[in-house]
């Protein structure tokens, strides 16, 4: 009984309905952002952060930042469903996206989209400064306008060129900190820029069918796997290069990181190295996943190695 009324049980199941529609509502909202994707940009973001900063980053304002940064990313994320529900439900891997699916309607996922864009400039301004927003605006816009609308479906070159949106988010994270950007930070959008083909290419192979029927030119499908594989060791070369260039080439203040961070860089290369020579040796699907899948862990623990450097260095040198 509530307040005077027997709550029956047709009651209880409408409530319980309206709940499940709610929580559908947010699963397909949140699922717009592709947080799978965001959480290791996200995490880049963090690490330079305290990268920057050398140690501790303000409480506040690394948690802004974080905010600030996924609602461009999901902003980003949620154009690219709008514009890729063509493609998206012609294979079933994608199929039941919100927006493909009629789960979240074109005209809502646009409001939802500009939402997060203006949202994340606004909060990146305040709580960090407009270097910081800028970044993270740019990022979107490179992701939406470069390569989803222009790039994707017409040149091979899609991902070398697009692929740099993915490298916008140490820049966030660094300009949230210093408000500047110096040779360190543009090498952190380095590393993340030439690993990036290395990274998906690998992906590429293993969904090169998919790519095929979509008419989408993806390296594999319009070059072959001898060639992709070829370019991917390429491009693992150039990261490891531009990876320990900061232990080795970068020098001054500026620079922090110390041979801490170089010996992990090492360690680390020489495995993704490995991987691809595994790979270009023979191209095929469970050593594309091993790539893939091992590309992920080693940018995370990469930006880990360099977050922690400068705070272990002191540890060490003063205990």
């Amino acid at each position: 009984m509530n307040g005077g009324v027997v709550e029956t049980a047709e009651m209880v199941r409408l409530r319980g309905d309206q709940w499940a529609i709610l929580r559908q509502v947010v699963k397909d909202y949140w699922a717009l952002t592709k947080p799978r994707v965001i959480s290791l940009l996200l995490f880049t973001t963090w690490a330079a952060m305290f990268i920057a900063a050398r140690g501790t980053v303000d409480f506040w304002l690394f948690w802004a930042t974080g905010l600030g940064f996924y609602m461009a990313a999901g902003s980003a994320h949620t154009f690219n469903m709008v514009f890729d529900r063509d493609i998206d439900g012609k294979v079933h891997r994608t199929a039941q996206r919100p927006v493909v699916a009629g789960r979240v309607t074109v005209r809502n996922a646009l409001i939802f989209a500009f939402a997060q864009a203006i949202g994340s400039f606004a909060l990146l301004w305040w709580a960090a400064n407009l270097l910081a927003a800028c970044m993270a605006l740019a990022g979107l816009l490179f992701y939406v306008v470069v390569y989803t609308v222009w790039l994707k479906r017409r040149t091979e070159h899609n991902i070398v060129i697009g692929g740099a949106a993915g490298a916008f988010p140490p820049l966030v994270g660094w300009a949230a900190v210093t408000g500047s950007l110096n040779p360190l930070a543009w090498t952190l959008f380095a590393i993340i820029f030439l690993w990036t083909p290395v990274h998906f290419w690998a992906l590429a192979i293993m969904i090169k069918d998919d790519y095929a029927r979509l008419k989408i030119p993806m390296l594999p499908v319009v070059r072959g796997e001898r060639m992709t594989t070829l370019q991917i060791l390429l491009y693992a070369v150039l990261t490891t290069l531009i990876s320990l260039a900061p232990v080795f080439v970068l020098h001054g203040p500026a620079n922090s990181l110390t041979w801490l961070y170089g010996g992990a860089a090492v360690v680390l290369n020489g495995m993704l190295l490995w991987k691809c020579l595994q790979l270009y040796r023979r191209p095929d699907r469970p050593r594309a996943s091993s790539l893939f899948h091992y590309s992920m862990l080693y940018l995370a623990l990469l930006f880990l190695a360099m977050a922690v450097d400068n705070p272990l260095w002191r540890l060490i040198t003063h205990s």
